[in-house]
């Protein structure tokens, strides 16, 4: 039998970093090609708990088939903590929950475009949601970054140079791949064009609770008082990416036809799952716990980047102030490819920037180097790995 894929199949490829994370299934392989939480991080004495008592109290409800926009608890817990927390969240918003957040670049670009349709994003950009915006045909147009974000004029231009544009996509917070920030002054920017030129913002959020350094800035979505803001968050990085809960924050219009691709996708989000994370929001320390994972990964950067400086110190890196990522520049000359398979042949596991950008095949020099899912020790050799291989290579 010769089997012919649909165009929008057919022509991507395999995301590079979960074909890397095959690798690391070897114990023996450092990881630093992972987005993984640290396995300290995991409430694992919570989440026994909060499951005990739900199948002891209420096992039907955790076991049956709910309704598509989430457990109603949960929204509700959701709609207040996003509020009083973060000030997300208008008398025309709804919230949905969503098997994980990438489900919510899935069904933005479902809702709102057409095939040919543009989306403008930060470049380089999460190739998790770059290959779902792919796989409806459509546009992407990459703007470059500084430290603190895209430039305003360079969106501007991209607005007015790409009207089919339906979503301008941004991680404001200690973005995937590089770990930079969006400063206020831009987020205010980009807002103030999107409402210029009429098109929709998904503010995209997996690291922003993940703060461990520096001063918060506030979301895009709240300062959001005319609906053109999409805000998704998760609990992968705050309480565990196995339970795929995330949720969407938007206007009420959008979440409704959210809500009938959800139908067509996989009907609702896990019910237990959402239990559990309503759970862990309303009868858990759970601003202590988060202060809890700030200092895990505090102290994880803080020994990376120590390592970084010290035995690579030709090799320019970003010094993100959360999150899970440093975004690494090898010198000129080195072919990143070569040098991150030349890595994975000495044990350690690193992605090529490349993977990231809207046009994969542009040059670059980056690596992407994750600090979270690694051991101290693991860090430790793993720099020094990496240093040995670029000094071989100079």
């Amino acid at each position: 039998m010769e089997y012919v894929f649909a165009k929008r199949i057919s022509s991507l490829q395999p995301s590079a970093i979960r074909e890397i994370l095959k690798a690391t299934a070897d114990p023996k392989i450092i990881p630093f090609a992972a987005g993984n939480p640290a396995p300290e991080a995991f409430p694992v004495e919570a989440i026994v708990r909060f499951t005990d008592e739900i199948y002891a109290e209420n096992p039907i409800s955790a076991l049956q088939y709910s309704v598509s926009e989430g457990f109603p608890a949960l929204r509700e817990t959701l709609k207040s903590y996003l509020k009083q927390t973060y000030n997300i969240g208008r008398d025309f918003d709804s919230i949905n929950i969503v098997s994980g957040a990438q489900q919510v670049m899935d069904f933005s670009a479902k809702v709102l475009c057409n095939e040919g349709d543009t989306i403008i994003c930060e470049d380089p950009s999460f190739i998790g949601s770059l290959n779902t915006f792919r796989s409806y045909d459509l546009n992407l147009v990459g703007l470059p970054m500084e430290e603190d974000g895209i430039r305003p004029e360079d969106l501007e231009s991209a607005l007015q140079n790409n009207p089919r544009a339906k979503l301008i996509y941004l991680i404001p917070n200690f973005q995937n791949p590089t770990g930079r920030t969006m400063s206020l002054a831009k987020r205010k920017a980009v807002y103030e064009l999107a409402i210029k030129y009429n098109v929709m913002i998904l503010e995209d959020n997996p690291y922003g609770e993940l703060r461990f350094s520096g001063s918060p800035v506030p979301a895009i979505k709240s300062f959001d008082e005319v609906g053109i803001v999409i805000y998704a968050g998760t609990f992968s990085k705050v309480i565990a990416p196995g339970i795929r809960v995330g949720y969407v924050c938007a206007p009420a219009a959008i979440t409704s036809k959210m809500t009938i691709a959800k139908q067509a996708s996989d009907v609702h989000t896990n019910i237990l799952a959402q239990m559990v994370c309503d759970r862990m929001l309303t009868r858990y320390d759970f601003p202590a716990h988060l202060e809890d994972l700030r200092k895990i990964y505090r102290h994880k950067a803080q020994l990376m980047l120590a390592q970084l400086d010290e035995y690579m110190p030709s090799m320019v890196h970003t010094v993100p102030e959360g999150g899970l990522f440093v975004w690494c520049q090898l010198p000129v000359g080195v072919d990143v490819v070569a040098f991150a398979k030349e890595a994975m042949l000495n044990q350690v596991a690193v992605v090529p920037g490349n993977n990231f950008f809207t046009d994969p095949s542009q040059p670059t020099q980056a690596l992407r180097l994750n600090f979270s899912t690694p051991t101290d020790e693991q860090i430790v050799k793993g720099i020094q790995i990496l240093a040995k291989l670029l000094n071989e290579w100079k």
